[in-house]
């Protein structure tokens, strides 16, 4: 990951950019605290010829072959960190990733196929289509380690009879563009797939599976991260359909995919995996949390104290449409210049989540970019304040960005440009605006993913 972090641009004054480059130090130190192959080293404790986990021991002399298998945009770091534990004992594996994130991780026994994201392609599909039958000649002295990251749900993907990658690229768009929070797109995804909701874990019997989980879902539910494939599904065929009418999707889905769904919630497709299905036997799968957007706004909360800053910490479990989002955070800034309440300025007031964007323009970028903008517009003429918005996987969006950055004198830069900052917001287009002025965020890919990290510095 380029150094610095943010970006400083040619406006700036010397203050201000000494205050970005202490943002890049606070949000540097919280993705290093998810770094995914520290984070599965330190999960995965190799004592002896034991592997010892979230209170579970594997006896390694009593498995005769351990494989690694999973997708997402860590899945490959994971992966790393699986190999630095278990080193020799590693028979082989298979993993999906998204284009560009494979990073380091070049082990002959590991095929590492690369896909798309958050549109699942028919690489995606081949790849989990070679898991399946990877899975299905194991034997019940194997282990198979799972790893699962953000962004698993579109490269671990495997349609149902009937429905194309096509007909799941379309509905994933329309889904992403209704509002539909993350947990309410899963459910769909779950019952238009036949990996996800505990089916890959079914599919692995009788072997043992311990699955690695890199949180990137707000609050945490197992069964929305990667739309959790090793772990029992609450969620029903009827659920899926009222998601789809709620949001009117149905009338842009698909008809695959709404006969699909119409005949699961009438009985005559198999349901997910449910709480005592012996697909997701506890007895046999394992599923273990290794990260989550919590750590990391600990560990940059920490990293702001040491800076000098009263910090605080608000939430971990930040939502709400992004530009509604941006609002909340420049007030509670506002509320800190003006009346030094929650804190006292130098102020550092963290949040960590995701917001959702309702799209109704045709512009780019992504919720976090959306998040910058509309705080760039809240806090016009405002002195000695900064918003940051980035998504921790260094990808926002349909996007090269990872988020952006925004001070007072983001929307005055804006117009000696010419460009409409309101425009922009009104068409979703926060891109060229952000890159204009020089706030633009851009990481490249972190090789990490725990939801988003938003940061406002006052002073």
């Amino acid at each position: 990951m380029p150094a610095p972090l943010l970006p400083v641009a040619p406006r700036h004054s010397a203050d201000t950019a000494a205050r970005i480059h202490d943002a890049s130090q606070i949000l540097t130190a919280g993705l290093e605290a998810v770094d995914p192959r520290a984070a599965v080293r330190a999960a995965l404790r190799r004592r002896d010829e034991s592997l010892d986990i979230g209170g579970a021991v594997f006896d390694l002399p009593e498995l005769d072959r351990i494989f690694v298998v999973g997708g997402g945009k860590a899945a490959a770091a994971m992966t790393l960190g699986v190999l630095d534990v278990l080193d020799a004992r590693v028979t082989g594996g298979i993993i999906n990733v998204k284009d560009g994130h494979r990073g380091a991780l070049h082990d002959p026994r590991i095929a590492v196929h690369e896909a798309s994201h958050p549109w699942p392609d028919e690489r995606g599909v081949t790849g989990t289509r070679s898991i399946a039958q990877l899975l299905e000649m194991t034997t019940a002295r194997d282990l198979v380690v799972v790893v699962i990251s953000g962004g698993a749900s579109a490269l671990l993907e495997l349609p149902p009879p009937g429905v194309s990658v096509e007909d799941l690229r379309a509905l994933t768009d329309a889904l992403l563009r209704s509002g539909a929070a993350i947990d309410e797109i899963n459910v769909v995804r779950k019952h238009v797939s036949d990996v996800k909701g505990g089916q890959l874990a079914g599919w692995a019997a009788p072997a043992k599976v311990l699955a690695l989980v890199l949180v990137d879902v707000v609050g945490a539910p197992l069964d929305v991260v990667a739309s959790g494939p090793t772990v029992a599904d609450p969620s029903t065929f009827a659920d899926a359909v009222a998601v789809l009418r709620k949001y009117d999707v149905q009338t842009q889905a698909p008809r695959s995919i709404v006969e699909h769904l119409a005949r699961g919630a009438a009985g005559e497709i198999l349901e997910t995996a449910k709480p005592g299905d012996p697909r997701v036997d506890p007895d046999r799968v394992t599923t273990v949390v290794v990260g989550d957007v919590a750590t990391a706004c600990e560990a940059a909360s920490r990293r702001a104290r040491e800076l000098g800053y009263d910090t605080a910490l608000m939430t971990t479990f930040l939502e709400g449409e992004a530009r509604e989002v941006a609002k909340v955070v420049c007030s509670i800034a506002r509320e800190v210049a003006e009346h030094g309440r929650p804190n006292r300025t130098p102020a550092a007031i963290l949040f960590g989540g995701e917001t959702t964007v309702t799209v109704r323009g045709s512009g780019r970028g992504g919720r976090n970019q959306e998040l910058a903008l509309a705080s760039a517009i809240a806090l016009r003429g405002r002195e000695r304040t900064l918003v940051v918005s980035l998504a921790t996987d260094g990808s926002d969006g349909p996007t090269d960005a990872a988020g952006g950055l925004a001070t007072g004198d983001s929307l005055e830069e804006g117009t000696r440009r010419g460009i409409d900052a309101y425009a922009r917001l009104a068409d979703n287009d926060a891109y060229p605006f952000l890159h204009a002025v020089g706030d633009l965020v851009v990481t490249g890919p972190t090789g990490t993913n725990v939801c988003d990290l938003v940061l406002a510095l006052v002073w």
